[in-house]
């Protein structure tokens, strides 16, 4: 399915960060994971805060949401299946972590260069995605 303008864009970056805070929100309380705990649920903070400051821009933005076609985009190579954490083992899920954190940075670099003509929008975009480049060092520091 394409994505052909903002409010697709944000709308499916919303999808994007409450699937994978709903994921680090379960594995944080995983008691076999307790020694990370702390981590997951700061990735799941940040998600939420994502998602404050995407709702946020397409409020902002709302006017010329309408205006700013997107070409050639689509969600297919972001769509990743939810996983159950409480059915993998402790590598499964940083692997999988590992996963989300990539596709989350592609979708937003991505995101930003085709929205780049709205450049509040952009930038917000290319905010998502520093977070998320930053969970892949904590990652690999694992």
């Amino acid at each position: 399915m394409p994505i052909t303008n903002f409010g697709g864009l944000l709308n499916f970056a919303e999808e994007i960060e409450k699937q994978d805070m709903a994921f680090y929100s379960s594995v944080a309380a995983n008691p076999e994971m307790s020694d990370l705990s702390d981590l997951f649920q700061g990735f799941a903070k940040d998600g939420k805060k994502n998602i404050v400051h995407i709702l946020r821009t397409r409020r902002e933005n709302v006017t010329e949401m309408i205006l700013e076609p997107i070409i050639d985009f689509f969600r297919k190579p972001f769509v990743l299946e939810s996983r159950d954490d409480k059915q993998m083992d402790r590598s499964q899920i940083l692997e999988y972590s590992q996963k989300m954190e990539a596709r989350a940075i592609a979708y937003y670099t991505e995101g930003a260069i085709k929205i780049k003509a709205l450049p509040e929008v952009s930038q917000a975009l290319k905010l998502a995605g520093k977070k998320r480049i930053a969970h892949t060092k904590k990652l690999s520091s694992l």
